[in-house]
């Protein structure tokens, strides 16, 4: 077996070769990772991920372009917010921290705010490691990380996150920050919205622990994060506490079922490409060589969902139909499978979703019976 460096070297040159010659990868986020730990199952978006292919400029050139995403005026509006939540050395994001997480601490005065800059997305991981383990032993002091870099490791790759903040409380432990600009109305904000968040702060979690797992004694990564938003209609900042550990405990276990990128690469044909600027058709059967698991629940969270919803049509996978209706029908894999099965013209009668599709249908017959109007004959 060749040594870790070597395979990793390898590695790197493959994942090169699938976006094409001089493509710079397309960096991993915490929103993405949350998608991806949402769908384990897909090899197509973990390979192109892994490889970091902009899906985006791949889902146009295949003609069938996202359409999800924030706006300009959305990005812009949240970069407001976000300032202003930072400003004056985040004297108001540690009153909200200390108000809604650790009011029995000092209040954070004078609170510090170490320079996290350094060259590359490694270097600032580092730089980030360096500053937690500086504020963690500097105990009664409340020190805020701005936009820090953590490094989590995902299915053989190394995935290079940036949180909003993270702060280190007087007792050492730490928290994730999540600066959102949807408003919270009357203490409340939207639950799909709320959702997102935290999922994407659960991956932030994952990637602290694996900070402070490094250190010893190891410091407590806590498991309430603070979200902040604004407050009602106004742009003044409100900020909730958040228990992820259900979202963390799942996103967890999802990351560790992904399959690792170097298995998926190697089983790829010899001189496979994902490069944009290929031929339409090269390209389509580039993507149509890695196996795909869509639900119409990628359509907010993968660009290169609606080529993968028209091509599960075509076939008639029952995937296309949702995730739990997937599972209700065990080894019916077609909806062409489906109707025979529900007709008696196939599939096994001790099936018990084999049962429950006759049974649905003789329901179904005897409504339509019930429903039909009798028509007079004609005198």
């Amino acid at each position: 077996m060749p040594p870790p460096r070597t395979r990793e070297k390898a590695l790197r040159h493959r994942l090169a070769e699938l976006r094409g010659p001089g493509t710079q990868p397309k960096a991993l986020d915490a929103r993405a990772l949350a998608a991806l730990a949402a769908n384990p199952g897909c090899g197509r978006r973990a390979i192109l991920d892994g490889a970091g292919v902009d899906k985006a400029a791949l889902a146009r050139a295949l003609g069938a372009p996202s359409a999800f995403g924030q706006s300009q005026f959305a990005l812009v509006r949240g970069n407001a917010f976000e300032a202003k939540v930072k400003a004056d050395g985040g004297t108001e994001l540690l009153r909200l921290a200390h108000e809604r997480l650790d009011r029995s601490a000092e209040p954070p005065t004078g609170a510090q705010v170490p320079d996290l800059s350094a060259v590359g997305p490694s270097g600032r991981a580092a730089r980030t490691a360096l500053a937690l383990r500086e504020a963690t032993a500097s105990r009664g002091t409340w020190t805020l990380l701005d936009h820090p870099m953590l490094a989590l490791d995902v299915a053989g790759s190394v995935a290079y996150l940036e949180p909003d903040a993270v702060i280190v409380h007087p007792d050492g432990s730490w928290t994730v920050v999540e600066i959102k600009s949807f408003p919270m109305l009357d203490g409340a904000a939207d639950p799909a919205k709320v959702g997102a968040a935290t999922r994407q702060a659960a991956v932030y979690v994952l990637a602290l622990e694996e900070v402070a797992a490094r250190l010893d004694p190891a410091p407590r990564v806590r498991h309430r994060i603070l979200l902040v938003c604004p407050k009602d209609f106004s742009n003044l900042p409100t900020a909730s506490a958040v228990d992820v550990r259900k979202q963390r405990a799942v996103t967890a276990r999802q990351l560790a079922r992904l399959t690792r990128v170097e298995d998926i690469a190697d089983a790829l044909p010899e001189g496979i490409c994902f490069s944009p600027e290929l031929p339409a058709e090269e390209l389509t059967a580039a993507v149509e060589a890695v196996p795909a698991t869509y639900a119409p629940e990628c359509l907010s969270t993968c660009e290169l969902a609606f080529h993968c919803r028209d091509r599960s049509r075509a076939s008639g996978a029952v995937t296309s139909l949702g995730r739990p209706v997937r599972a209700e029908l065990g080894g019916l894999t077609t909806v062409a499978d489906v109707l025979a099965a529900a007709r008696g013209e196939a599939g096994d009668p001790d099936d018990p979703a084999v049962a429950a599709l006759r049974r649905a249908a003789a329901l179904r017959a005897e409504a339509l019976r019930t429903a039909a109007p009798e028509v007079a004959p004609c005198p």
